[in-house]
């Protein structure tokens, strides 16, 4: 008898020294703060550690928005209940590169109810590279309501911002976060999930004081 299994698909970009998130913050600086070679001094012979230091902006790689990002007196990461993070029902809706803004009829016959919605653009294909942070595909507000309205418990999305910033409104983040449905942005590897039938996870540190910081997302296939 063979038992089905679970597979564990990554949809994060991997944290890099000197790597741009978004133009305008600074890129993390990853370095020793214990060297190996240093902590041989301390240890007894043949006996080594290395502890690291990483100096970066919370909005670094893929990173969940909690509401006290954008709002002053919104719930914090530390606030945050894990069952609003994690083993949620995903569901990917998948758009396309070509469509640059995103309106409520891309999510027309979805039951997005109680679900972390997962938009697929694949726009995370130009990381790395000057054209990620150009024309890149965006939610509108009327999509913004329509989500929040339906119940989505979370949102995520695969391009440079859910928002569109060539303005200096934020109507999306306002809308969800207002609403306590987190989001999740710059994913990746959203083609490698399912539409439905998975869980999907994304779990910051329980840093108090803090809005937003990075995620190892990842969706969960199997029984």
């Amino acid at each position: 008898m063979t038992g089905k299994t679970q597979k564990l698909i990554d949809v994060s970009h991997v944290v890099e020294h000197g790597m741009i998130t978004y133009k305008g913050l600074p890129a993390p600086i990853i370095c020793d703060y214990l060297s190996r070679e240093a902590s041989e001094q301390i240890y007894e012979e043949g006996t080594s550690f290395h502890i690291g230091r990483i100096d970066m902006v919370a909005n670094t790689g893929t990173y969940l928005d909690a509401p006290s990002h954008r709002f002053e007196e919104g719930k914090d990461l530390s606030e945050l209940d894990l069952s609003s993070l994690a083993n949620l029902d995903g569901l990917v809706i998948i758009v396309g590169p070509d469509v640059k803004e995103i309106t409520p009829q891309h999510f027309s016959g979805m039951d997005v109810k109680g679900k972390a919605v997962l938009i697929r653009t694949d726009w995370s294909g130009h990381w790395g590279s000057d054209q990620y942070f150009e024309d890149y595909p965006y939610l509108n507000l009327a999509a913004a309501e329509y989500l929040r309205d339906q119940g989505a418990v979370l949102v995520g999305i695969d391009s440079h911002n859910i928002d569109d910033t060539s303005g200096n409104s934020r109507p999306v983040h306002s809308t969800l976060l207002g609403a306590d449905i987190p989001i999740v942005e710059h994913m990746t590897n959203l083609r490698d999930l399912p539409e439905t039938g998975f869980k999907f996870f994304a779990v910051p540190v329980k840093v108090k004081g803090m809005g937003t910081f990075p995620v190892r997302a990842f969706g969960l296939i199997g029984p």
